[in-house]
């Protein structure tokens, strides 16, 4: 606190003026009371205190222009100064520090301004109503969803953005919330339906949330347009639908394989046994020739349809996940082929334990190791199977010494069907890797193969450690 004259001249200061501005008090004593005002503010004071002088009344603290102090050491701070004319020209003036309270200000404006950001630039609709249900805001992404310009909603019912019957029951619902405090969609997320200026309705997912200002209750509403998922939804269900029917029309059809075709086959077979048995000396070279590649034919026949049967029933028809020892796996899948004397099968010992259904992994080896000796051209066959670790998965691989493959070949031998020598010199029904791609793949797997023609093949494929995808 300090008095002035009507010069401006300080006569009178207490210690708490003297600390604020820096000064001892036989120092303010000296001074006007411009010089405590920073320069930019000193005339314009000037004037308005010749003013004052003129017309003297009270000021209240805070009433007026901001002001500033300034400092001894030329530093300055908000004030907030009061006025009292005591008569004789003189006026007492009670100044009072306010920066932490113009900091406090100066972030909450930065803070309402970075909001005011976000609500405008949201992507999402965000309205406020209060406890009548009057809407107070409507953002921009509003105005784009509901087709309105605030001018249309605001002071308006939010029931206006909802179609019947819920637009009827919307103020009962939050008359009820504010009487009994029973929730359906504050602090919840929930589907409902909303309508557009145009009448139209759509889908959309609400989260309101509750606020106080003082004794108004205001709620917030974040409201997202879901039309689209929703016909997401709509056609996964129905694709899901046609994949069903697939799967059982695919179901069928392997019955009708298995049962239907197999049983003329058999007749086939049986008969063309009996012709060689019982009829062969009747007939020439040519006659016998023609019954060797009819009973060839069969055979090939009734295992392309075994492989279509078992390719069907992968992923389709599943079997319990177990975990199994790979040892005795690859070691049964040996004996099941029985390789000629000629050809050495040599495995890397300790494959891993793993998790998944054991027929699967038996005719992944199965028909890897089939193929390997299938094709083998060489009089010493040598066959190897071996595994590496990986961090997720572990890689397997099974490579020969046979004929090699090309590399333009590599893609279509893992096509169903797809076989690289002539039937009438492989027995071959070409779904052997087919199967093997479609079980690794089943697994979250892959399956490739390096080769060099004239020296052999090595098939590889990884199996995720953590089982069964």
């Amino acid at each position: 606190m300090f008095i002035a004259d009507a010069d401006g001249r300080i006569v009178q200061a207490n210690a708490a003026a003297a600390a604020l501005f820096g000064y001892a008090r036989p120092e303010l004593l000296t001074l006007t009371v411009e010089s405590l005002i920073p320069p930019r503010f000193q005339a314009a004071h000037a004037a308005q205190r010749r003013r004052y002088a003129a017309h003297p009344d009270s000021r209240a603290m805070g009433a007026g222009l901001p002001l500033y102090g300034l400092r001894k050491d030329g530093s300055e701070f908000a004030a907030d100064v009061s006025l009292s004319a005591l008569g004789g020209g003189q006026v007492l003036a009670t100044v009072h520090d306010i920066t932490r309270r113009k900091q406090a200000e100066d972030a909450l404006a930065e803070q309402s301004a970075r909001l005011a950001a976000i609500v405008a630039t949201a992507v999402d609709a965000i309205i406020t109503i209060d406890e009548r249900g009057i809407i107070d805001s409507f953002n921009p992404a509003a105005e784009r969803l509901f087709g309105y310009a605030p001018e249309d909603v605001l002071g308006k019912n939010v029931a206006l953005l909802m179609p019947a019957p819920f637009r009827d029951e919307h103020d009962g619902y939050l008359q009820h919330y504010l009487t009994t405090g029973e929730q359906r969609i504050i602090g919840l997320g929930r589907e409902v339906i909303a309508q557009r200026k145009d009448g139209s309705t759509f889908p959309i997912e609400l989260a309101v949330s509750e606020m106080r200002l003082g004794q108004r209750r205001m709620f917030t509403g974040l409201v997202h347009d879901i039309s689209q998922r929703k016909q997401t939804e709509t056609q996964q269900a129905r694709l899901i639908h046609e994949l069903e029917s697939a799967n059982e029309e695919l179901k069928n059809f392997a019955y009708v394989v298995s049962h239907d075709l197999k049983a003329p086959l058999r007749a086939i077979g049986s008969l063309a046994d009996w012709i060689n048995a019982d009829q062969a000396e009747k007939l020439d070279a040519e006659g016998k020739e023609h019954l060797r590649l009819l009973m060839q034919r069969v055979r090939r026949m009734d295992g392309l349809i075994d492989g279509i049967l078992q390719y069907s029933r992968v992923g389709r028809v599943r079997e319990t996940v177990v975990e199994m020892d790979l040892n005795d796996i690859v070691s049964e899948a040996i004996a099941m082929l029985a390789p000629p004397p000629h050809i050495r099968i040599d495995v890397t010992p300790g494959l891993p334990p793993i998790r998944a259904e054991r027929t699967r992994i038996l005719q992944l080896f199965q028909n890897l190791l089939s193929n390997a000796i299938k094709y083998l051209d060489k009089p010493q066959g040598q066959i190897r199977v071996d595994c590496v670790e990986h961090d997720a998965d572990w890689e397997f691989s099974v490579a020969d010494n046979g004929p090699g493959i090309e590399a333009r070949h590599f893609k279509r031998i893992f096509q169903l069907f797809q076989t690289l020598a002539p039937k009438d010199r492989v027995e071959s029904t070409g779904v052997g890797l087919a199967l093997v791609k479609k079980i690794v793949e089943m697994y979250g797997g892959r399956v490739w193969l390096e080769s060099q023609p004239g020296v052999g093949s090595t098939f590889y494929f990884t199996l995720p450690k953590h089982g069964a995808n």
